[in-house]
């Protein structure tokens, strides 16, 4: 089974992730906070996290390295409404070349094309 942390501040976009993507066969869980998310991460849970950009507090970014200190592995896509300048977030935990991108809004067959990328489950 392929588990999935969504984080977005928006209710009703975690809540249409949750069940698009469950019906899609996936397991996920939602947050719409993210420094709670980040307290409540846990490595080796999730094989993918879908992580809104533009959040209040803590930023999607700021949520990635968070998470990333603990479980190296985890595959990281950002969702946005608003284009995202690759050069300037180039960091050693986030090379730009494999940057996944997702724009809001997305249906959930292309968002399920785009995980299965990300996991090569093609």
């Amino acid at each position: 089974m392929v588990r999935i942390l969504a984080v977005d501040d928006e209710p009703d976009i975690t809540a249409s992730l949750k069940r698009g993507l469950e019906r899609q066969g996936f397991e996920v869980d939602t947050y719409n906070d993210p420094t709670e998310a980040a307290s409540k991460f846990r490595p080796n849970t999730y094989n993918l996290a879908l992580v809104d950009v533009g959040m209040p507090g803590m930023g999607g970014f700021d949520l990635f390295r968070e998470i990333r200190k603990s479980d190296a592995m985890i595959k990281v896509c950002f969702l946005t409404a608003f284009e995202i300048q690759r050069e300037g977030i180039a960091a050693p935990a986030m090379p730009a070349a494999g940057l996944c991108v997702i724009k809001k809004p997305i249906g959930i067959r292309p968002l399920v094309e785009h995980i299965k990328r990300e996991l090569s489950m093609s």
